[in-house]
C-alpha cells in the first residue's frame, strides 16, 4: 500500500480524499453507507452566519455528464452548527472542514471567528463564489480585489487552516489565486462550478427556479485540469482539485496537473462508496506503477 498522507497548510491528511462541500451533507448522512475514518476529510455543506433558505424549487437539473444546481445555500447559520452539529461529529476520527459564506467581508470573518474555537474543525473553506452586497451583486471571487478583500478579513479573524475555493467564472484564475495567496490562503481549491442554464422546452422556460445554476460532473472536468494546471504552476500553496472527478483515473490526472488533493462532489450522488473506492482505485494504480507515495505523482506534469 502506498503512502497516502499529505498536508494541506497545518492539517495532515492521512489521503487526500475530501468530500465536496454541498455533497456530503455534515457527512451523517452517508454514515451508514460508507466508513467516514477512511475518508481525508469531510467538508460540510455550506455555512453562513444567519440562516438561509435557499432558492425556490426546482433547484436542480440533469445535464448530459452532469447537474445545474442552484439550492442557494440553504443552511441553519453557524451558530446552529456549533451548538447541534459539531458535538455529532467532534468524535468522529477523520477531519471536519467547514464551507464558509458571507455576502461581506465582515460576515465572512464572523462566521470564521465562531468557527476559531472548535478543537475539531481544524481548516475551514471559503466559497468566494458568493455576492458582494456592497458591489451590486458581482461574486467575490471573479475580481483579484473581491478575492483579497474576503481573504485579508478571514485571516485576521481565523489562524488555523484557510483554504480558498476559486469560481472558475473568470478570465484568469491563476491571478485570482495569487491574490488568495497575497493575502495569507493556505490553500486554494478549484473548480467551483461553471455557470450554466437548461431550458424545458415543452413547457418554454427554465428548468431552474432563477434561471442559472452551477454546473457540476464529468462535463467540467477538462476544464478543471486545465485550470488546476494553471493555478499549481502561478503559486507556491497547495491547491485542492474537483470538478467531475467520478473514479481513481479522475483523481489521479488531477493529482498530475498539480493536485496536493482532490474533493469528490457530484460521484457522491451517484453511488455514495465513491470515495473509499477511488481512495482504493489510487492505490492500486500506485502500486501497480511502482509508487511508494501519492506524492511521487504530484505535479509531474510540467
Amino acid at each position: 500500500m502506498a503512502d497516502l498522507k499529505v498536508k494541506i497548510g497545518k492539517l495532515a491528511l492521512d489521503n487526500p480524499i475530501l468530500t465536496a462541500s454541498g455533497t456530503f451533507g455534515y457527512g451523517l448522512e452517508y454514515a451508514d453507507l460508507v466508513d467516514l475514518t477512511e475518508i481525508g476529510a469531510i467538508i460540510v455543506k455550506g455555512t453562513t452566519l444567519e440562516p438561509r433558505e435557499g432558492n425556490d424549487y426546482p433547484r436542480m437539473a440533469e445535464t448530459p455528464s452532469g447537474m445545474l444546481n442552484c439550492v442557494g445555500l440553504q443552511n441553519k447559520g453557524v451558530d446552529y452548527f456549533c451548538n447541534h452539529i459539531y458535538p455529532e461529529i467532534k468524535n468522529i476520527k477523520t477531519h471536519f472542514i467547514v464551507n464558509v459564506s458571507g455576502n461581506s467581508p465582515e460576515t465572512y470573518a464572523e462566521c470564521a471567528a465562531r468557527l476559531q474555537p472548535l478543537e475539531a474543525i481544524p481548516a475551514i473553506e471559503l466559497n468566494i463564489s458568493c455576492p458582494n452586497v456592497k458591489e451590486g451583486g458581482m461574486a467575490f471571487g471573479v475580481t483579484c480585489k473581491g478575492a483579497a478583500s474576503v481573504v485579508k478579513a478571514v485571516r485576521k479573524a481565523y489562524n488555523k487552516t484557510l483554504i480558498v475555493k476559486l469560481s472558475p467564472n473568470v478570465t484568469n484564475i491563476a491571478d485570482i489565486a495569487r491574490s488568495c495567496e497575497a493575502e495569507g490562503a493556505d490553500s486554494v481549491s478549484l473548480i467551483n462550478t461553471l455557470m450554466g442554464m437548461a431550458i424545458d422546452i415543452e413547457h418554454r422556460c427554465p428548468k431552474l427556479s432563477i434561471r442559472t445554476g452551477g454546473l457540476s460532473g464529468p462535463a467540467v472536468k477538462p476544464v478543471a485540469v486545465r485550470m488546476v494546471y494553471d493555478v499549481a504552476h502561478a503559486v507556491k500553496i497547495p491547491v485542492v482539485g474537483l470538478g467531475g472527478i467520478m473514479n481513481a483515473k479522475d483523481a489521479i490526472e488531477m493529482f498530475m496537473a498539480g493536485a496536493t488533493a482532490i474533493e469528490v462532489g457530484t460521484a457522491n450522488f451517484i453511488d455514495p462508496t465513491a470515495t473509499v473506492k477511488i481512495k482504493q482505485g489510487i492505490n492500486e494504480w500506485l502500486d501497480l506503477h511502482g509508487c511508494s507515495s501519492v506524492r511521487d505523482i504530484i505535479g509531474v506534469v510540467k
